[in-house]
């Protein structure tokens, strides 16, 4: 049925099916790759079981080329092929000439003129930009929609745990967060070494020392975990994450430049209370959704004007460092002193918890 929203883990059971229902168009939207690829991997197994005998696969930016769609989906094989078209558009922004290209083909399907053929495209997170483009309307209205879920931190042990289940093996919580620590951020690598636990140990619990010499550190990061954590309090986590994107060669003009933007997000906020404004109405003027609205807002609670005064300051001072001047009463390596200012901003945050 048209316009559909399937629950992913149901979207993949059904498929899975012998009398699985192919449908004409689907959208396939999401960050992650390997839930992509897995909903993308039950697709295509399900139409070779119903004689989709051929695979079209697409990777078009703005500039196309976009005919291919129109001509892929109006040529009519010889011996009655079934064909199964992929198509994927990396940036979700197709240009003018895919947009076009892409209502076209949703027009096409709502008048059922799709016919021997499944198109699948294939898309990142559909943000505010793409959800409400008129292209993105027009096939989403006429295609069964899966969205790939965001696996956060917190549910991660979970999911490990169930990825496990499947290869009939478990583990307690201490090894599950153990595993998390070390996969955080890059679920395919999850994936790989949940699989490797497979082929090393036989079915049944897992202990923490055979999960320990089988699994590598493959966690990555990136600076709004570490903003994240700082805004909720969380030091030993924040200073986690500063560590693990320096030693992934992340520059520290990067990292320092979003403490920034929080520091002066609070000290705006902090002016506009002082000054008789409700925070909370100018939240969106400075670009701040959700979740990081309430946090910005939570820590302005619990932060004094002039503390936030001090961490502009320390803020400047490592810049100065990173330039090769010194700074009255700061540590010569800047990274080292980014880390006093992280735990400087999660101490004060947490420190009216």
């Amino acid at each position: 049925m048209a316009g559909q929203t399937p629950n992913y883990e149901r979207f993949i059971a059904d498929l899975g099916k012998p009398d699985a229902q192919l449908h004409p168009l689907y959208v396939i939207s999401g960050d992650e790759l390997l839930l992509r690829n897995e909903a993308l991997d039950a697709l295509r197994a399900a139409c070779r079981l119903q004689g989709y005998t051929e695979r079209v696969t697409l990777s078009l930016t703005a500039t196309g080329p976009w005919n291919t769609i129109e001509e892929n989906t109006q040529s009519i094989s010889l011996f009655g092929d079934r064909k199964l078209m992929e198509i994927e558009v990396p940036t979700g922004k197709p240009g003018k000439t895919g947009g076009d290209a892409l209502v076209s083909l949703a027009n096409r399907a709502a008048r059922q003129e799709l016919t021997d053929i499944s198109v699948a495209l294939i898309l990142p997170r559909a943000d505010r930009t793409i959800s409400s483009a008129k292209w993105y309307t027009a096939v989403t209205q006429q295609a069964v929609l899966v969205t790939t879920p965001v696996i956060t931190r917190e549910q991660l042990p979970a999911w490990v745990q169930s990825r496990l289940k499947r290869q009939k093996q478990h583990a307690d919580a201490a090894t599950l967060a153990w595993i998390t620590d070390k996969v955080e951020g890059n679920l395919l690598a999850a994936h790989q070494e949940i699989l490797k636990l497979g082929l090393q140990y036989p079915e049944g619990e897992l202990t923490l020392e055979e999960v320990e010499s089988a699994v590598l550190d493959v966690s990555r990061y990136n600076v709004f975990d570490m903003s994240h954590a700082i805004l909720r309090g969380d030091g030993q986590r924040a200073l986690k994450v500063l560590h693990g994107l320096q030693a992934e060669g992340e520059a520290l003009p990067m990292v320092l430049g979003l403490l920034t933007y929080d520091i002066r997000n609070l000290y705006t906020l902090a002016q506009a209370r002082q000054n008789g404004h409700n925070p909370r109405n100018l939240t969106r003027k400075l670009g701040l959704f959700p979740p990081k609205d309430q946090l910005i807002l939570n820590t302005l609670d619990r932060l004094p004007f002039s503390q936030i005064m001090g961490l502009i300051q320390h803020a400047h001072d490592i810049d100065r460092l990173f330039k090769g001047f010194p700074a009255d009463g700061r540590l010569t390596d800047a990274w080292q002193e980014m880390a006093r200012l992280v735990l400087r901003m999660a101490d004060v945050t947490a420190s009216s918890h």
